[in-house]
């Protein structure tokens, strides 16, 4: 088999896991209406059936990475498909929402081992010259698939039944993992320690702050069990970065954040995933509970906003690499925010949709500017042996922004209004959506002080190892 064949399978595998992975961020939205009727669910069990996933999936990300390293990426890959799979068949078997939400986060687990795992392996199949198309086109079928989320979640449910959103996993995932045993070379990272005490502290740590701020409406601000789990999550996750920075083979090291580009760029990553998430939960159930359509048709109405980064995220990759990311990721953040307040000053329970299509293409091509300049950053501003962890830890920060985005402003909602009336949704609704539009927005602010060399094409002679000139460190 020659190379060129051989990167076709590899991106072709990577990007049917990827897919699926990214699939279950939005898939179940549609169906989160169905899922409250069906299993007498609350708001809170709606927000774990979603945070169960994410919160899981972003706590052990760094984990997965390290597990590539040591014991092999392909391994490790295929064996992240295979619990995927399997939490995707206890999801669509589940008879309480109790159930639901563990299997949930094993599917999360699944999707922690893997994830990361995807762009290491394409990164190390391709040519440095090549990164940023490949990137672009990376980020198109993470875009494809919270494109299609949307619409088949809403089809499957309105067709068959909610349960069957996550039983289409199953043989997807078997085909992944025969292939992958099939066609992916296996490789091992320079680095093949496990941090177990920090996948500890940095798991217990962030499982407390999100039981807090979700339970925060419920149970009372001044409520002793929020306010002691919220407490105890920041003192863990103080307690996670003091062990970082003293372990030998850290899980995260933090040189990885010497780089204004690294921290700059995992920055956005947090605001951009806090605001749009956020939004997204609560927009996702507005055309069920306040106008009364069925799961498809609120599926497809979502269409314009979750199917333009499809179109976008490729230019973007390819954008990048030649005039740098921080125009772009500006441009990206700056739509966002415009989409959400547009989304916000016109909503109400009887807007109609004609008016809501342009502010949902600008917030997706504000999204589709997003996905690949960030991941063209995060691997540019690191040596190659670091990427694995590099590109876990941004993966990790924007699924913990989605995390907090959805817990932060599902307490708005609940503060302001309540799933009893389409008015009282509506009346929830458009705050949370103001401060998801105001906290992308400060995600603009924050992507004016990127690098503005960061991510373009290698400079001729550059080494195996790129990194970003001197200049650019925080510490220089």
């Amino acid at each position: 088999m020659n190379r060129r064949t051989s990167t076709l399978w590899t991106f072709s595998i990577v990007a049917i896991a990827l897919f699926m992975v990214s699939l279950d961020n939005l898939v179940v939205t549609m169906a989160l209406p169905v899922i409250r009727r069906d299993l007498g669910a609350s708001l809170s069990d709606l927000e774990w059936t979603v945070n169960a996933y994410t919160l899981t999936f972003a706590a052990l990300l760094l984990m997965g990475a390290a597990l590539g390293d040591r014991f092999g990426r392909r391994r490790m890959f295929t064996i992240g498909v295979t619990i995927f799979t399997l939490g995707s068949a206890a999801a669509a078997l589940a008879p309480t929402s109790g159930i639901l939400i563990a299997a949930r986060a094993l599917q999360g687990l699944g999707g922690a081992i893997s994830m990361p795992l995807t762009l290491t392996i394409l990164s190390a199949a391709i040519s440095a010259e090549k990164r940023p198309l490949a990137l672009g086109a990376w980020g198109g079928i993470g875009g494809l698939a919270v494109a299609v989320g949307p619409v088949v979640g809403g089809a499957i449910t309105q067709g068959v039944s909610w349960h069957w959103i996550f039983w289409v996993n199953v043989p997807i995932g078997i085909v992944t993992v025969v292939l992958a045993h099939l066609r992916l070379p296996e490789s091992h990272g320079p680095d093949r320690s496990l941090d177990l005490g920090g996948v500890a502290l940095a798991s217990i740590g962030l499982v407390g702050i999100v039981w807090g701020v979700t339970h925060g409406n419920g149970r009372g601000w001044t409520d002793g069990q929020v306010l002691g789990a919220i407490a105890v999550g920041f003192a863990f996750v103080a307690a996670f970065l003091v062990w970082e920075a003293r372990a030998r083979q850290p899980m995260l090291p933090l040189h990885l954040f010497r780089r204004r580009a690294s921290v700059v760029a995992n920055g956005i990553a947090f605001l951009m995933s806090f605001g749009m998430f956020g939004s997204i939960f609560l927009l996702s159930q507005f055309f069920q509970i306040v106008q009364g359509l069925n799961p498809l048709d609120s599926g497809i109405r979502i269409l314009p906003w979750t199917f333009t980064p499809v179109i976008v995220a490729p230019i973007a990759g390819w954008a990048s690499g030649r005039i740098g990311a921080r125009p772009i990721l500006v441009a990206g953040m700056t739509l966002m925010a415009v989409g959400l307040s547009w989304i916000a000053a016109l909503t109400s329970p009887t807007v109609s949709y004609v008016s809501l299509v342009p502010a949902f293409v600008v917030s997706g091509a504000g999204m589709g500017l997003f996905f690949a300049p960030i991941a063209n950053v995060v691997l540019s501003a690191v040596p190659r042996g670091d990427e694995g962890k590099a590109s876990g830890a941004n993966n990790t920060i924007r699924e913990l922004g989605g995390v907090f985005g959805i817990a932060v402003l599902g307490a708005i909602f609940s503060a302001a209004g309540s799933y009893a009336t389409p008015r009282t949704y509506t009346d929830g609704l458009i705050p949370a959506v103001w401060v998801g539009a105001a906290v992308v927005g400060l995600g603009a602010v924050v992507a004016l002080i990127l690098p503005a060399a960061v991510a373009r094409l290698p400079r001729a002679g550059a080494s195996a190892e790129p990194g970003l000139p001197d200049n650019v460190e925080l510490a220089a």
